[in-house]
């Protein structure tokens, strides 16, 4: 399904990778995650990244991102680039999840 959005068709992916950061890792990974947010800026397609912090002491934080279709995203990923860039926030989490879904309703709040 294609949502339209000011008159025109997208096919936006949003991506949810949830890891869970080694006690006393929290530097480490905002370390790692900021090198990735660098690099991932500007990778054609890339809209944008959210990084989540918990409220709470689960150590569970949220990356998402929003690209222009899924073929950008998974360029990306598949690339050597990516797995390389990756590495380094692998010592800092030891679980991970990642969700993909295509955005086809997207609500947006009134701006005053």
């Amino acid at each position: 399904m294609r949502t339209v959005q000011n008159g025109q068709a997208t096919e936006k992916l949003s991506v949810v990778y949830s890891v869970h950061v080694v006690e006393g890792g929290e530097q480490g990974f905002l370390d790692a995650y900021e090198r990735i947010r660098r690099s991932v800026a500007s990778v054609p397609g890339h809209l944008i990244d959210r990084l989540g912090e918990p409220i709470d002491d689960s150590r569970q934080w949220v990356i998402t991102s929003e690209w222009e279709t899924p073929e950008h995203f998974f360029a990306w990923q598949q690339g050597d680039d990516h797995r390389a860039l990756l590495e380094p926030l692998r010592r800092w989490v030891d679980q991970t999840q990642s969700l993909r879904f295509r955005i086809i309703q997207e609500t947006v709040g009134a701006r005053t």
